[in-house]
């Protein structure tokens, strides 16, 4: 799968590929709501246990995924900080 490498930029289809890939159990529940929902990389880091439960994800899933979604953020954090640092330091 190649994805962009920045979380927030990633598209339905990203978010939907990344969710195949990670989950397969999940593939009908979180699939369609991905589409459902127009789910994008940006909305896909703001989601949380209600979003999830809402979407229909069954509660002994729900840890799995919200550590998955948290790894991603902190990912998404540190691209930043890469960004400002050299920003800073490029010149």
């Amino acid at each position: 799968m190649s994805l962009p490498k920045r979380v927030s930029l990633w598209t339905v289809v990203d978010v939907f590929d990344w969710v195949k890939e990670q989950y397969p159990y999940q593939k009908s529940v979180l699939q369609l709501a991905i589409f459902k929902h127009d789910i994008s990389g940006r909305a896909l880091l703001r989601m949380g246990e209600h979003q999830l439960e809402r979407m229909g994800v069954e509660v002994e899933h729900l840890q799995e995924i919200l550590l998955d979604i948290l790894l991603l953020r902190v990912q998404e954090e540190l691209e930043n900080l890469n960004d400002i640092f050299s920003e800073c330091f490029s010149s």
